[in-house]
């Protein structure tokens, strides 16, 4: 049987189609292109894009093929509309005799589901959690000075020391209220304000800071955290302690964050921590926005000099496909004002300082403003060709990837020693039919967009893997003749096993 289709229109033509402009296509990337015709013109995307094509199984001996399509509302004017299409596109296509086509409603998912939200949470827009995963490398600057220029950028902003061990916030702001309030009837605490910023810590409970196990420091920051009354936010920033564990999952589980930023310092030993803080929230689904490259350089006379050396933030960045880095300085001003009680940005907003902090918050509100909308399917795997079919967010191009060419060239610390840049992985170790586990949903796999950067895959083995767009476009794409032999079964040409040129660059700045 052949599984060879022809795409009418040169736009449609992916890149793996041949001169002719044939192009093999599995039974669900026909249907799945015939969807792909239906346009919902409030997102300015197809439903497929979209993501509104879910639960779909084919029986190719019987020409039957039967899906859902789940619309963000069930007051869509256009409903009747959708339906209609979709059952005429389908079933012109030649081998399909019979559509069994479900309508159903699911209002997106808000970033901070009703349902799961502390009251004292339910008026906030959207929480950013701040980390490092490394102590010292100033990630409460960075978190205070970034809540104070979101303020400064016109929104209601407040921030939570999350670190009770050594609390950094009471030493940064000076609310002329220093200890936190509780009602006695409802038991909920009232925040700090400064600059018009709503703050909380620990250590303005009057406690200093604790000497206390994790589990009681787990709950005492979901108490802090969940029974304020923070009233109505556009963003909340959460300065996480180091580190990647109880506090930081409790944190994680206890509300669902909108976004995190990573500060990092140009010292190696920095971003192998910071590696693992991300590759945390990735597990957890919560994108990494920027990275911070703090403590870059500093000047004298026009001359700028390194004294940690340079790379890390490029590395991560590069690594894990991250949108957008920042570099601070070394100036001596910065510490200054933190240690006596008054953020840069609102001592000196106007200095080149305060500009850095300007364009980190730009990009974290533009980054969390994408994420809002609905997330594009850019990569899905197709089970009848056994590869990964890519759209990236960035082109309309569409080209197909094997599984075990993405499997080994991951850059994690997995399969790559991120003090030495020498590869732990084998790639006699991946089987060449090794594919992603199946996900809850029927016929669907577990592969999961992460922001608008990267997509996480979990394998049938277990193994998590992060895999940046930037490392997909480079690696080696199936030519149509592979494409041919795979769906017909026939034996494949044997491939170079070979690291894309995106990961030969993470080995060579591993190396350096």
């Amino acid at each position: 049987m052949s599984f060879t289709g022809f795409l009418q229109s040169p736009a449609l033509q992916p890149s793996w189609a041949d001169s002719m402009g044939t192009a093999v296509v599995s039974k669900e990337g026909q249907v799945l292109k015939a969807l792909s015709r239906i346009l919902d013109p409030d997102f300015g995307m197809d439903i497929v894009a979209c993501g509104f094509v879910k639960d779909m199984q084919i029986d190719t001996a019987a020409g039957s093929v039967s899906f859902r399509l789940e619309l963000t509302t069930p007051a869509c004017p256009i409903k009747d509309e959708f339906e209609r299409k979709a059952r005429q596109y389908v079933a012109e296509l030649d081998w399909v005799r019979s559509v069994d086509l479900t309508m159903s409603a699911q209002p997106p998912r808000p970033l901070l589901p009703d349902d799961d939200r502390p009251n004292g949470l339910r008026n906030v827009a959207n929480i950013i959690a701040v980390s490092s995963c490394k102590g010292g490398v100033g990630k409460s600057t960075t978190a205070v000075n970034l809540a104070y220029t979101l303020a400064q950028m016109g929104a209601k902003v407040g921030i939570f020391d999350a670190d009770v061990y050594g609390p950094s916030l009471p030493t940064m702001i000076s609310p002329e209220i220093r200890v936190l309030q509780m009602d006695p009837e409802t038991r909920a605490i009232t925040p700090v304000e400064y600059e018009g910023v709503k703050a909380v810590s620990f250590g303005f409970a009057g406690q200093g800071a604790a000497i206390m196990r994790g589990p009681m420091v787990s709950g005492l920051i979901n108490q802090l955290l969940t029974t304020t009354q923070w009233g109505e936010l556009d963003y909340l920033v959460v300065d996480f302690p180091p580190g990647t564990g109880d506090i930081q999952l409790t944190l994680c589980q206890v509300v669902s964050f909108t976004a995190a930023v990573v500060v990092t310092t140009p010292q190696l030993l920095a971003s192998i921590d910071v590696a693992k803080g991300i590759r945390m929230f990735a597990r957890l689904a919560v994108p990494c926005v920027s990275i911070v490259e703090n403590m870059s350089w500093f000047e004298v006379g026009g001359t700028k000099h390194y004294p940690f050396g340079q790379g890390s933030g490029d590395r991560i960045q590069r690594d894990f496909g991250l949108p957008n880095l920042i570099r601070l300085p070394i100036v001596p001003d910065l510490a200054a004002a933190g240690d006596g009680g008054r953020p840069l940005v609102v001592a000196e907003p106007t200095c080149p300082t305060a500009n850095c902090f300007m364009e980190l918050g730009a990009a974290v509100v533009q980054e969390i403003a994408k994420l809002k909308r609905v997330s594009r399917n850019a990569v899905r795997y197709d089970a009848e060709l056994n590869a990964f079919v890519v759209t990236l967010p960035s082109s309309s191009e569409e080209f197909l990837l094997h599984p075990a060419v993405v499997r080994r060239n991951d850059t994690s610390a997995s399969s790559i020693n991120e003090w030495t840049g020498e590869r732990t992985s084998r790639d006699e170790d991946i089987r060449e039919d090794v594919k992603p586990a199946l996900a809850e949903a029927p016929g669907s796999y577990a592969v999961q967009p992460l922001g608008n950067y990267a997509v996480q895959i979990t394998w049938e083995d277990g193994f998590n893997q992060v895999a940046p767009f930037s490392l997909l476009a480079g690696l080696e794409r199936l030519s149509p003749k592979q494409i041919q032999q795979r769906s017909s079964g026939e034996a494949v040409e044997e491939r170079p096993k070979v690291l894309s040129s995106t990961a030969q660059r993470i080995l060579a700045g591993a190396q350096s």
